[in-house]
């Protein structure tokens, strides 16, 4: 994203990436787009429908939110173009919500009620209005990203990085959601950091943010500065001055797109020198040189975490088949990544109730998503659990995907995802 967000909805939506981790408008019906790879089937071969909700128009901006969509589109392109699922295509059906609660609702009422799909898959939604609606139905959601707290809320959703919740129509337990510490845990054993600078705008949502992250750090032993910034005037260098003053080892903030790269171009001006300037996965992208392009110090120092293979790992042969089933795309990210992870757990469910007889239903897709235990999609997703555990846990031992950006190499993977894991302790926070 090279466009400024709206500093409430970047700040909540990062908040949730990182522990999971409006209004709009509908686009008309001809935009709701239906693209196939194969021709139109035969009697006998009918089309295994699926849809995608997308708030590819939002107020967070017209990019946002489209790299999940595009991944499990790609996917869908290329499955196909292999004969689909025993020998039946996958006819995808596109729904924008505008990112508003009522462009949500109506989405979730067309693909369900009026197209009938048996599931949806990559669920990218700044206002997830409509999930009691699916969850009511009995519609599985696979793989959504959870911006908002319903994926550990309702039932029949399974969030792309999974849940402990019970999801019994409450957020997490008695309204109350966890996150770990393993970001900053991971800083400090790797990589000896012990000062962390907290950026945030004096704007209530970044605020709230930055309140949880200071938390999650002296948690961690942390040494802490606090850096705040006029939402309509921020005096970045001022903070960027004061940050490298205090020798802050890592950088975290709540802040939008365009504040972080403000925020870089201040740190370089003034000279500041970091460990870590830490971004999270929907940041994770090859639009890096022209989001930063004004402050390549600190554009070297961007690390991302997430708990997802990274997209450049090409030696994985799972990578190498999303790569190359996404070329034609005109850039790369995690997030796309994420959606094609989506798409193909929904294929694998899909083909285990053919494989069974059962034919492809919603209630034989959700019966083998129920039973996902340590589903990886083929090595590009940490394991993804389904617990539904009665008391929120205590701490959990939890594996982190880290990569530093460098120029000329791209996002650089730092160790094994599958074994930079800690025990931390899990922090409560309302969504």
């Amino acid at each position: 994203m090279s466009r400024r967000l709206r500093a409430v909805e970047s700040a909540a939506l990062g908040l949730l990436l990182l522990l999971s981790a409006a209004c709009g408008s509908r686009l008309p019906e001809s935009d709701f787009e239906h693209r196939g790879t194969s021709p139109t089937p035969s009697a006998g071969t009918a089309p295994i429908r699926v849809g995608i909700i997308t708030s590819a128009t939002s107020p967070v901006g017209a990019a946002a939110f489209t790299g999940p969509r595009d991944g499990a589109k790609a996917w869908f392109e290329r499955l196909n173009a292999r004969g689909g699922i025993d020998g039946r295509p996958v006819e995808v059906r596109l729904c924008d919500d505008g990112g508003s609660g009522v462009g949500n609702n109506e989405c979730v009422h067309e693909l369900i009620d009026e197209d009938k799909v048996v599931a949806l898959v990559a669920t990218t939604a700044l206002d997830y209005a409509g999930a009691d609606l699916v969850a009511r139905a009995r519609v599985p959601d696979i793989g959504g990203q959870p911006i908002g707290a319903a994926y550990d809320t309702y039932p029949h959703l399974y969030g792309i990085y999974g849940s402990l919740a019970p999801r019994n129509g409450t957020p997490g337990w008695g309204g109350q959601l966890y996150g770990g510490t393993e970001v900053y845990r991971y800083f400090a054993r790797e990589h000896g950091a012990r000062t962390a600078a907290v950026v945030s705008y004096n704007q209530a949502a970044s605020a709230a943010y930055a309140r949880l992250v200071v938390r999650g750090l002296k948690a961690e032993g942390y040494d802490v500065v606090t850096e705040e910034v006029d939402f309509a005037l921020p005096n970045f260098r001022a903070a960027a001055a004061d940050l490298k003053e205090q020798g802050a080892d890592l950088v975290l903030d709540a802040l939008d797109t365009h504040g972080n790269a403000r925020l870089c171009e201040a740190m370089d001006e003034v000279g500041a020198e970091i460990t870590a300037k830490v971004t999270n996965v929907q940041n994770w992208t090859s639009t890096v040189p022209e989001d930063y392009k004004d402050s390549p110090r600190c554009r070297n120092a961007l690390w991302a975490t997430g708990s997802s293979r990274n997209y450049e790992d090409t030696d994985q042969a799972a990578v190498r088949e999303f790569r190359d089933g996404t070329e034609r795309l005109g850039t790369h990210s995690q997030w796309q990544l994420e959606g094609w992870a989506a798409a193909k757990w929904f294929t694998e469910a899909a083909r285990a109730c053919a494989e069974a007889g059962t034919g492809v239903t919603r209630a034989c897709v959700d019966d083998f998503m129920n039973r996902s235990d340590g589903y990886t999609a083929d090595g590009l997703l940490i394991p993804v659990r389904f617990e539904r555990l009665s008391e929120p846990p205590r701490t959990r031992r939890t594996c982190l995907s880290v990569a530093r950006w460098q120029d000329g190499r791209g996002w650089v993977s730092q160790g094994d995802m599958n074994a930079d894991c800690f025990d931390v302790p899990q922090l409560a926070y309302r969504p």
